[in-house]
């Protein structure tokens, strides 16, 4: 497993981190024996960054992470959550001072530590980004000693332009994927420039990356490849990168020829990522311990040749950028 700095937090962590969305909830049934097999084969695997937020499961995925870690003992890996999607309604005055410190108390109950080592901004609305206030009140959780190091989750490239103009902004959290190309256009230079970690999610476009999902694949109703597919609970950004999903069962078959033999087509998804040296990790998820150890295997894959990249970005431009370049 490689390492790489998550920006100016000063941790070095695995390029191949672990993604506890699944471990947590809608994704159908994920059993809690389940989660943690998955999560020990990412760490067995060299993992040391592990990504959650607190509505994973109502708290459901933080719990699980501080069983396992408790569990194994050692050297703790990194452990980054979120804090806003508890709002109900989920709106800009929410992000205030009383609240953001109430949902940091619940993290550090849940993941049963001193203090956080990441906290996340948890995809809140643009206003939010635009309000000084806010990350003066993460500026106080650190002097706090709740928390060492804050970023935000975003939707949009301009979000996340808008989120580093802020000095205390240490990560981006952004949608990255094969179908999701426009980070690497302008944002992935600014963040390197400010030494910003970025970490990437969605990289399998919710399964679509894998290869595996076809036209007669059902998901459960508590799925949201299931309930989301139009971005009835959530932005639809989230679920199948946003991408229709007859379009993008096209462009994998498409891409099916350009993976080497014997190479998963999720491994090559991920090794097409960490090409950017701007990134700093990324953070499938896994459902059980096979699918966390196939993730990790990507930071050993071999580098795409130039050529195929070059394919890769015409069936991009072709066939995905119209859908959702500019939304996102």
């Amino acid at each position: 497993m490689k390492n790489r700095q998550l920006g100016r937090t000063g941790a070095r962590i695995s390029e191949i981190g672990f993604g506890a969305w699944q471990i947590g909830g809608s994704w159908g049934d994920v059993s809690e024996a389940d989660g943690k097999q998955a999560l020990n084969a990412a760490l067995d695997a060299g993992v040391t960054f592990i990504d959650t937020a607190d509505v994973y499961g109502d708290g459901r995925s933080e719990k699980i992470i501080a069983a396992v870690l408790k569990e194994r003992g050692g050297v703790r890996p990194f452990v980054a959550t979120k804090a806003g999607r508890r709002l109900n309604p989920h709106v800009a005055d929410g992000y205030n001072a009383a609240n953001l410190e109430g949902f940091v108390d619940r993290s550090l109950k849940n993941l049963e530590v001193e203090t956080l080592d990441l906290v996340q901004l948890h995809c809140p609305p643009t206003e939010v980004l635009y309000r000084p206030e806010v990350f003066g009140a993460l500026d106080d959780l650190v002097a706090k000693g709740k928390i060492r190091n804050y970023g935000v989750s975003v939707e949009k490239v301009e979000e996340a332009l808008k989120a580093i103009e802020y000095p205390g902004v240490a990560t981006i959290q952004i949608i990255y994927n094969i179908f999701r190309q426009r980070p690497q256009e302008l944002f992935f230079a600014e963040a390197a420039k400010k030494n910003v970690g970025v970490i990437v999610r969605v990289p399998l476009a919710s399964g679509l990356l894998s290869g595996k999902i076809t036209r007669d694949t059902a998901f459960r109703a508590d799925d949201h490849r299931n309930f989301n597919r139009h971005g009835e609970a959530f932005d639809v950004g989230e679920t199948f990168a946003g991408v229709p999903f007859e379009v993008a069962l096209e462009a994998v078959e498409r891409l099916r020829p350009l993976v080497p033999a014997g190479m998963a087509m999720s491994t090559f998804a991920l090794r097409w990522i960490l090409e950017q040296p701007a990134v700093s990790v990324v953070i499938p998820g896994a459902r059980n311990a096979a699918q966390a150890q196939s993730n990790a295997a990507a930071s050993d894959a071999p580098a795409i040749a130039p050529e195929t990249l070059a394919r890769i970005g015409e069936i991009y431009d072709s066939l995905i950028k119209p859908h959702v370049h500019q939304r996102w």
